[in-house]
């Protein structure tokens, strides 16, 4: 089974991640995040996010597919936006019937459909996490006092076990998009 190298620039230990949750940076601030971040290897933690409609989706619904989550803290920032634009961009290098690309913020439905209408970002998935927070506590990502998701990659084979972390250590930076398209490729070669 494939098994890709998780990229955790923290100052946490592999035995210790499972019990606390992880710390980032904002600015070259630590921010402490809620919840504990899920273990490679391990079946990805089911979660319910909704579409620009306020209808629910959930994990299942792309059951059988390789899943890369891209989650953004807010769409209305450089970065994020970046990042999002990017993977829309890199989603049509992929079989959309065995690969999906999500885009998950806190951000409300509105603000995101606005955003994707704005920047012709119409190929990735973009959901929200604002209703429930269920992605966000699920993965041990919100930022505690913000509720904002930390910046991440994800990506999950057709089995649904996680494959691919990346926490990227300060939230201001971009994750290793390289990385990342590299280790897509390589999981939905195998499905």
């Amino acid at each position: 089974m494939y098994k890709y190298a998780a990229l955790f620039a923290l100052a946490l230990t592999a035995s210790s991640m499972s019990l606390q949750a992880a710390e980032v940076t904002m600015g070259g601030k630590p921010v402490s995040l809620l919840g504990k971040l899920p273990q490679l290897g391990q079946v990805a933690p089911s979660f319910r996010v909704v579409d620009d409609k306020f209808q629910a989706v959930s994990l299942s619904d792309f059951k059988g597919k390789t899943v890369l989550i891209s989650a953004v803290p807010s769409l209305d920032t450089g970065v994020c936006a970046l990042q999002t634009k990017r993977f829309n961009t890199e989603v049509a290098n992929f079989d959309p019937s065995s690969v999906v690309m999500l885009s998950i913020s806190e951000d409300l439905p509105f603000a995101q459909k606005r955003f994707c209408k704005v920047e012709n970002v119409e190929s990735i998935k973009v959901l929200s996490d604002s209703v429930w927070r269920d992605f966000g506590e699920k993965y041990g990502l919100i930022i505690k006092d913000m509720g904002i998701l930390a910046r991440s990659i994800f990506i999950i084979d057709p089995q649904g076990k996680l494959q691919y972390v990346e926490l990227v250590p300060e939230i201001g930076h971009h994750p290793d998009y390289d990385k990342a398209l590299a280790a897509l490729t390589e999981i939905s070669k195998q499905s």
